[in-house]
C-alpha cells in the first residue's frame, strides 16, 4: 500500500482496502435504506444535500431525523442554498426548533453574481462510523420511485462500510466548518475492516482540486476492454472528447448513456448532443435511455468503478464541489455491468449514418444551444473562472 499512496500523493486520500460496497437502483430502494440507516443511528448522523424539496420523501426525513435528535443523536444537515430553494419555510421552522445542526452553503447573494455560482452538488448521508451512502439523489419526490413508478428519475447510490468513512467524514466537516459560525471539533473514526473490496474517495472543488476529472482521463485512457459511461448532463471538455475517441480507436468498448426525451433541462441535452457526430464517426456508442429521466453518475472502466455526484461536464467543473466513490473490484464492477447491460436495452442507440439524417430543427437545436453553452464558458473565463 506505502507504494500505492506515493504514487497518488496528488490525491487528498489514498486508496483504502477491506471495505463494502453495495449497489443500490432507484429510489424505492435506496431511499428506504437510507431511511433505515438513520433509524439505526447511534450517535451521529452527517447529511449533506444539494437538492432537496419540500414533499413525502422529505417529511420522511425530517420527521426521522428530528425523532434521532431528541433521542440525543448529534444531526447534522449542510444544504446547498440554491438547492433548496424549494424546501418550505415550514420545513425550515421544524428543524431549526429541533436539536439538529442546520446550515447552508453559500447563502444566496444580491449583486454577487460570480460567487453566488459556486454550489455545492454532493450528496452525502454517514451514520455513526457504519455506513455511508453517495451518489446522485437528492431528497425530494422526483427520487422516489415507489410514488412515482412511471415518472420518478432513474438513479443510483453506493452503499459503504469500512474504512474509506473515515475519509468521508473528514470531507464533510471540512466543508462543514467552512459555513457554520461556531467551528465544530471532529475527530474521525479508526473504522475496522469490514470487507474485501478497495475504494478511494476523489472530489472536486472548483478551481482548488481536480481529482475526479484527473482520475476519469487517467483510466479512459488505460482502459483495455470498455469504457461505459452514464450521466446526466453531457457538455464535456476537449480532454475527455478526445480521451474517449482515443480509447474507442484503440479498440476499447466505449459506451456512452445519456437521456432521452426525459430531462429536466432540455437546453443542456441539445447542447451535448452537437459532440455526437464526432464521437459516432470515431466509434463510440451512444444510447439516450427511453423510459424516464436519466440522472445516473457512473463511470466503468474494465473493472474500476466511479459513482458519485459529479456529471464530468464543464459546468460542474467549474463551479461545483463534487464527491465520487471510486471502487476497484471485479465484483461489484460485474454489478455495474449488469446495470448498464439493463438499461442499453431500454434505451435508443444512434449509429453514425443514423445520426446524419437526424431532422433539421434538431440540428438547429443543437448549434443555437451550442452557442450558449459556448458564450456561457467564454463569460466565465473572462469573469476568472477556471
Amino acid at each position: 500500500m506505502s507504494i500505492l499512496n506515493n504514487k497518488i500523493s496528488h490525491y487528498q486520500f489514498p486508496w483504502r482496502n477491506n471495505n463494502r460496497f453495495r449497489l443500490l437502483n432507484d429510489g424505492d430502494v435506496f431511499l428506504p435504506a437510507m431511511l433505515e440507516a438513520i433509524h439505526q443511528a447511534e450517535h451521529q448522523i452527517l447529511i449533506e444535500m444539494y437538492l432537496i424539496e419540500s414533499g413525502k420523501t422529505a417529511d420522511q426525513f425530517i420527521n426521522t431525523l428530528i425523532k434521532k435528535s431528541a433521542q440525543g443523536i448529534k444531526v447534522f444537515i449542510l444544504l446547498d442554498d440554491y438547492g433548496a430553494r424549494g424546501l418550505h419555510k415550514q420545513d425550515r421552522e421544524i428543524l431549526a426548533r429541533s436539536n439538529v445542526k442546520l446550515t447552508f452553503f453559500n447563502p444566496l447573494r444580491y449583486g454577487k453574481f460570480r460567487r453566488n455560482l459556486f454550489r455545492d452538488h454532493r450528496k452525502l448521508l454517514i451514520v455513526d462510523d457504519r455506513i455511508a451512502f453517495t451518489g446522485g439523489t437528492g431528497i425530494t419526490d422526483d427520487f422516489n420511485t415507489a410514488y412515482k413508478k412511471l415518472s420518478g428519475w432513474h438513479e443510483v447510490m453506493i452503499e459503504i462500510q469500512g474504512p474509506v468513512i473515515t475519509d468521508w467524514q473528514t470531507l464533510f466537516f471540512e466543508n462543514w466548518n467552512r459555513w457554520i459560525k461556531s467551528k465544530t471539533d471532529y475527530s474521525v473514526a479508526n473504522i475496522t475492516d469490514t470487507g474485501t473490496q478497495s475504494g478511494r474517495v476523489t472530489s472536486t472543488g472548483g478551481a482548488t482540486r481536480t481529482e475526479i476529472k484527473r482520475s476519469f482521463l487517467k483510466r479512459i485512457r488505460q482502459a483495455e476492454r470498455r469504457v461505459w459511461m452514464a450521466t446526466a448532463y453531457f457538455v464535456p471538455s476537449w480532454k475527455l472528447i478526445r480521451a474517449l475517441k482515443q480509447s474507442a480507436h484503440n479498440g476499447t468498448d466505449v459506451r456512452l448513456l445519456l437521456p432521452g426525451p426525459h430531462t429536466d433541462h432540455p437546453s443542456i441535452r441539445h447542447a451535448g448532443r452537437r459532440y455526437y457526430t464526432r464521437l459516432l464517426r470515431h466509434g463510440v456508442r451512444i444510447y439516450e435511455y427511453q423510459p424516464r429521466f436519466l440522472h445516473a453518475k457512473v463511470l466503468l472502466c474494465d473493472q474500476w468503478v466511479s459513482i458519485g455526484s459529479s456529471n464530468i461536464d464543464r459546468w460542474n467543473l467549474r463551479w461545483n464541489l463534487e464527491a465520487n466513490q471510486e471502487v476497484d473490484d471485479q465484483s461489484f464492477a460485474q454489478d455495474i455491468a449488469q446495470l448498464f447491460e439493463k438499461d442499453f436495452v431500454q434505451s435508443k442507440e444512434y449509429t453514425y449514418d443514423s445520426w446524419k439524417h437526424r431532422a433539421w430543427y434538431k440540428r438547429w437545436l443543437e448549434w443555437f444551444w451550442g452557442k450558449i453553452d459556448l458564450w456561457l464558458e467564454k463569460h466565465g473565463q473572462k469573469k476568472g473562472g477556471s
